[in-house]
């Protein structure tokens, strides 16, 4: 019986990676150009299937119990022996959908598999690593995306070929355009280079924007006794606080100098604004939720007056919260903590994803 394991590159594969960078670069500042992808907000996913059997990797572990549906679209419209890099994403309507795709992270099977019939996930690739018999890694991205071109020819949903544009002008334009799917800014990858695992040989640009935030409490960093992350609230229309993210970016000396200085600021959880046994709790977004990923973290916080204001920097939000750990950026002593409201997030204008996913080819 053959197996994945009998693959040209077998699994376990580590991912190419990416560096941020602020702006979208030039195709001519790298030799042998550049071609620009939209940034898939999804699970990065290495796809080996060799027969009947599949294999989906996640970077931080396997994800092949997760997906049955994608396992067998796979040996039902795949060809026979290849290796893909891509990113799993769950589409509803019009847009990226990155919440039902945690949802899926759960120990029982018959969730999963209720989940993967009613919301079913589709796979967007953007790497070839192997077809057949030949381990294509070594060879030049621009004759992989060729390939991967002529292997996508008769594929079908739910599986997709990414876009992607030798166009910086054109790249400029996704940008901006396709948040509104969704989607979380624009990769830039070198043509002439081979796949290189674990490298972060590839250029991300992602949003960035600026939000002031009530600083609400914080959990402790997980060597104790210095500040781990900063718990981020904003208001709704009603006057209610909800988490709607952290900021964790501090070096070690600054960890321990926020727990001086906000000691002052510390309080009992009950009459928090997150405190489980208010009358309004149901109806406000508090931390503390099982982490699908390790479900021994330990999520307690220490609950802090909210009268803090913090500006922070943030890419992409995920319906109300921040999707992604902020930036800190600077106190806001000149604001009233009860001015930090979810109407000044910026929302990108609706753009359709069967858009992106439709009509563009390698140029």
């Amino acid at each position: 019986m053959t197996t994945v394991a009998d693959l040209p590159v077998p699994p376990p594969v580590s991912p190419m990676l990416a560096k941020a960078s602020r702006k979208i670069p030039a195709a001519d500042s790298v030799d042998g150009g550049l071609l620009y992808e939209p940034k898939w907000d999804g699970f990065r996913c290495l796809l080996h299937r060799n027969g009947d059997d599949v294999h989906l990797g996640g970077r931080s572990e396997p994800l092949t119990r997760y997906f049955p549906e994608v396992l067998a679209a796979a040996t039902a419209g795949l060809p026979e022996r290849i290796v893909l890099d891509g990113e799993l994403v769950v589409v509803q309507g019009d847009h990226l959908q990155f919440e039902r795709l945690l949802d899926r992270i759960h120990p029982a099977d018959s969730r999963v598999q209720l989940l993967a019939g009613e919301i079913p996930a589709s796979y967007v690739a953007f790497d070839l690593l192997a077809l057949g018999d030949e381990d294509l890694t070594g060879r030049p991205f621009r004759e992989r995306r060729s390939r991967l071109e002529a292997a996508f020819e008769t594929v079908r949903p739910p599986f997709h070929l990414t876009p992607a544009t030798s166009d910086v002008d054109e790249a400029a334009r996704w940008f901006t355009q396709f948040e509104g799917a969704g989607l979380d800014g624009v990769m830039a990858k070198p043509l002439a280079d081979p796949y290189q695992p674990g490298e972060r040989a590839l250029k991300k640009i992602k949003h960035e924007r600026t939000a002031d935030c009530v600083v609400a409490g914080y959990r402790e960093h997980k060597s104790g006794g210095i500040v781990g992350s900063l718990l981020l609230g904003l208001y709704d229309e009603a006057g209610r606080l909800h988490h709607v993210g952290v900021s964790a970016s501090f070096p070690m000396a600054r960890r321990a100098e926020l727990v001086e200085e906000l000691a002052p600021q510390v309080i009992d959880l009950a009459g928090h604004p997150w405190d489980p046994e208010k009358a309004d709790s149901a109806q406000v977004r508090r931390p503390g939720a099982v982490n699908r990923w390790n479900a021994k973290k330990n999520l307690t916080f220490v609950p802090l007056r909210p009268t803090l204001v913090a500006e922070v920097a943030y890419d992409h939000l995920q319906g109300d919260r921040f999707r992604h750990t902020t930036q800190f950026r600077r106190w806001r002593p000149d604001r009233d903590a009860r001015s930090c409201t979810f109407a000044q997030l910026e929302r990108p204008v609706g753009y359709r994803l069967a858009d992106v996913l439709r009509g563009y080819a390698a140029q």
